[in-house]
C-alpha cells in the first residue's frame, strides 16, 4: 500500500459527497496496482461517506463488497488484512451507531478494540474506544473515553495523538450530561488549547462554543454571551453561521431577562437548525421551542 495514495488525507468531513468522489476516483488505480487490502479500505470509507449523509443502506452494501473482498484474500501468517479487518468492523459499527442501533455497534467497536489492540493498530484502537464511549451509557462511555484517551497519549503513533481534541469534546459531552459542569469545562478547555495549536480556525470555532456552553450551565451566563457574540463576529468575517451559536446567544440572552434581543436570534437558530436531519429526527422539541421563541411563522 505505500506507492499508493493516502487516502485518509483526502477526507472533507464536511463536504462527504466530495470526499466519496475522490475515494472513487481512487478505485482504479487500486484496481490496477492489484492491492486488494488497499481497495477493501477504501470502499470502508467510501462507505463511511455513505453513512454521513445517512444512507445506510448504501453504506451496508458497500461493506458487505468490502467483507466480501476481506474474506477472499489470502491470509500469510504476517496479515495484511488486519487493517481491512478493523476498519470493515469501524465502519459497519458506525453505519449501526449513526441509525440509532447501538445495541448492533457497541460489539463490532468492542472487537474492533481488540483486534486492533492485539495487532498494535494504536490509531484504530483508539477510534473504537472512542466510538464506544459514544455509544456506550453513562458510566462505560467515561471508561471507554478515559482509556481511549490513556491510549493516545501513550502511543507512538502521531496519528493516535490526533484522536485527543475529539476525545477531550466527548468526555467533556459526558461528564456535561451527567452535570458535572466543571469537569466538563476543564476538558472543553482543554480542547480549546489543543486546536488552537492545530491553528485550525474552524474547529476552534466549535472548540470554543463548547466552552461557552459550559459557562452558561455553570451559570456564567455573561462570559458565555460574550464568548457566542465572538463566534458570531468570527463567522461574520469569513462568511459562514452556525446555527449552534444562534441559538446559545438567544440561550443567554433569555436567561439574562432579555427575551425581545433573544427572539431574532432564536429565530436565525430555527432557520439553520432546522436543515439537520439528525436534530429533526431526535430533537423536535429543541427545534420547536426554538421555533416559538423566534416567532418562525
Amino acid at each position: 500500500m505505500s506507492n499508493l495514495p493516502d487516502f485518509d488525507r483526502l477526507w472533507d468531513y464536511d463536504d462527504p459527497a466530495k470526499t466519496e468522489k475522490a475515494f472513487q476516483e481512487l478505485l482504479p488505480v487500486a484496481e490496477r496496482a492489484g492491492d486488494r487490502a488497499y481497495y477493501a479500505q477504501l470502499l470502508t470509507q467510501i462507505a463511511r461517506t455513505h453513512s454521513l449523509r445517512r444512507q445506510f443502506d448504501d453504506a451496508h452494501r458497500i461493506l458487505d463488497e468490502a467483507e466480501t473482498l476481506i474474506v477472499n484474500i489470502d491470509n500469510p501468517s504476517n496479515d495484511p488484512t488486519q487493517t481491512s479487518r478493523i476498519r470493515l468492523l469501524l465502519e459497519r459499527g458506525r453505519a449501526f451507531n449513526s441509525a440509532g442501533d447501538t445495541d448492533s455497534a457497541r460489539p463490532l467497536f468492542k472487537e474492533a478494540w481488540e483486534l486492533a489492540r492485539k495487532a498494535g493498530e494504536d490509531y484504530h484502537a483508539v477510534d473504537a474506544a472512542h466510538m464506544l464511549g459514544i455509544c456506550e451509557p453513562a458510566d462505560a462511555s467515561l471508561m471507554w473515553n478515559n482509556r481511549a484517551m490513556k491510549a493516545a497519549e501513550a502511543s507512538d503513533d502521531p496519528r493516535a495523538g490526533e484522536w485527543l481534541g475529539p476525545l477531550y469534546n466527548n468526555t467533556g459531552w459526558t461528564y456535561h450530561d451527567a452535570g458535572e459542569y466543571e469537569k466538563a469545562l476543564e476538558l472543553f478547555e482543554k480542547g480549546l488549547a489543543w486546536r488552537i495549536e492545530l491553528d485550525n480556525p474552524q474547529a476552534t470555532r466549535i472548540a470554543k462554543w463548547t466552552v461557552g456552553r459550559a459557562k452558561r450551565s455553570l451559570g456564567h451566563t455573561e462570559e458565555a454571551l460574550a464568548m457566542q457574540q465572538s463566534l458570531l463576529v468570527e463567522h461574520e468575517a469569513v462568511g459562514t453561521s452556525d446555527g449552534y451559536v444562534f441559538e446559545e446567544v438567544a440561550e443567554c440572552l433569555y436567561a439574562l431577562g432579555r427575551p425581545d434581543e433573544a427572539r431574532p436570534h432564536f429565530g436565525r437558530a430555527y432557520q439553520e437548525l432546522s436543515k439537520d436531519g439528525w436534530l429533526t429526527e431526535n430533537e423536535p422539541e429543541r427545534l420547536e421551542r426554538l421555533k416559538r421563541l423566534g416567532i418562525v411563522l
